[in-house]
């Protein structure tokens, strides 16, 4: 569950991050995240209650709205409604909204300082409520995979993506957090790839896409709920031969 106070702790083995200095922009609130412990194990899943930090990266403004380097903030928007989660509140430069999935404590965040800037709002966001690298989710559109195939990652690189290395650069240079992979596809030919990310899907790929969020939305409750588990390994394993046909 999810209280407001004041106290600045929230678990054992936060991690701070020594390189924030930015500061919190028109704080509407000065909520901290803290749980409740419970004993409730749905089907023997043992459920961590450390409070996670969702994060979906794209551009703010209507100019980019339904772009392809926009898919990590259709994620949140999605999550948001599925979890009745208020996305209200501007804090480090970021859209955020305070709430739960199940009884585990979620902070989702839109940064709003444009994509190459998304460390300025995950950094400090992460160190104001304290929340550890392991439970940091970062939701970002990827063209190594297919249009409309979601891959969940435990850790991993840049990847030359310049919002991810924003993050980490903000982060320390860590690498050891979640990443929930949307993936976009190459652009065709020779077009250029800054061009390609900020143009809109066509109706087909948008069609691929709704499906794939839809899908992402389930994914994303299922690592809060039970972190790493078998489930996410066959979701996994299911992207990857989704548009296999024998």
């Amino acid at each position: 569950m999810l209280y407001a106070v004041s106290s600045p702790k929230i678990c054992s083995g936060s991690i701070t991050y020594t390189r924030i200095r930015t500061p919190i922009q028109r704080r509407l609130s000065s909520t901290r995240l803290r749980v409740s412990a419970t004993s409730a194990e749905p089907k023997g899943v043992k459920i961590e209650y450390t409070p996670w930090l969702i994060v979906g990266l794209g551009n703010p403004g209507n100019k980019y709205h339904g772009t392809r380097h926009n898919v990590g903030f259709e994620m949140i928007d999605l999550l948001s409604q599925a979890e009745g989660i208020v996305m209200n509140t501007i804090q480090s430069k970021a859209l955020i909204g305070i709430g739960s999935i199940g009884e585990v404590p979620v902070l989702l965040a839109k940064p709003q300082s444009y994509m190459n800037f998304s460390g300025e709002s995950v950094g400090p966001l992460a160190a104001y409520y304290q929340v550890p690298l392991r439970h940091i989710l970062l939701v970002y559109d990827e063209m190594s995979l297919p249009n409309g195939v979601l891959r969940v990652q435990p850790k991993g690189g840049h990847g030359h993506h310049n919002g991810v290395k924003s993050v980490m650069e903000h982060l320390d240079g860590r690498r050891e957090f979640p990443r929930f992979c949307i993936g976009i596809g190459n652009p065709p030919g020779t077009m250029d790839m800054k061009a390609y990310l900020l143009q809109k899907f066509s109706p087909s790929e948008r069609k691929q896409v709704d499906a794939a969020l839809e899908q992402g939305v389930e994914a994303a409750q299922t690592l809060v709920l039970e972190g790493f588990s078998s489930r996410i390994t066959r979701f996994n394993l299911g992207q990857k031969y989704k548009y296999h046909t024998v």
